[in-house]
C-alpha cells in the first residue's frame, strides 16, 4: 500500500493530501529511510513521522484498505511519542 493511502485510512494523518505533502517534505521515514508519498509500505516497517512539534514513531501491525474509526488504531502500535518544546520549533525554522 501507498504510504499516503496508509497515513489516511490509519487516520494518522487526516487527509492524504496533507499525508502527501508532510512525506514529500522528508518529514517522514520508513525504516530510518526517507520516504515519498508514494512508497509501499508492509507490515513490521517503522514510520517515523514529523509534523508541527510532534515526532511519532510507529510499527504497522497490519495494513486495511478502508477501516472504521474505531478499527484504525489497530493497524499500528505508537512506539513513541515526543513533543518539541516551542522555542526549539521556532530555531529548526
Amino acid at each position: 500500500m501507498r504510504l499516503d493511502k496508509f497515513l489516511k485510512v490509519s487516520r494518522l494523518i487526516k487527509r492524504r493530501s496533507v499525508a502527501k505533502e508532510v512525506a514529500d517534505k522528508g518529514r517522514i521515514l520508513i525504516n530510518d529511510k526517507q520516504a515519498k508519498s508514494s512508497s509501499d509500505v508492509k507490515v513490521d516497517d517503522v514510520l517515523t513521522l514529523q509534523y508541527g512539534t510532534k515526532t511519532l514513531i510507529v510499527r504497522i501491525n497490519k495494513i486495511l484498505d478502508t477501516t472504521k474509526k474505531d478499527v484504525a488504531q489497530e493497524m499500528y502500535t505508537i512506539i513513541s511519542e515526543t513533543m518539541l518544546p516551542r522555542d526549539e520549533k521556532e530555531a529548526q525554522f
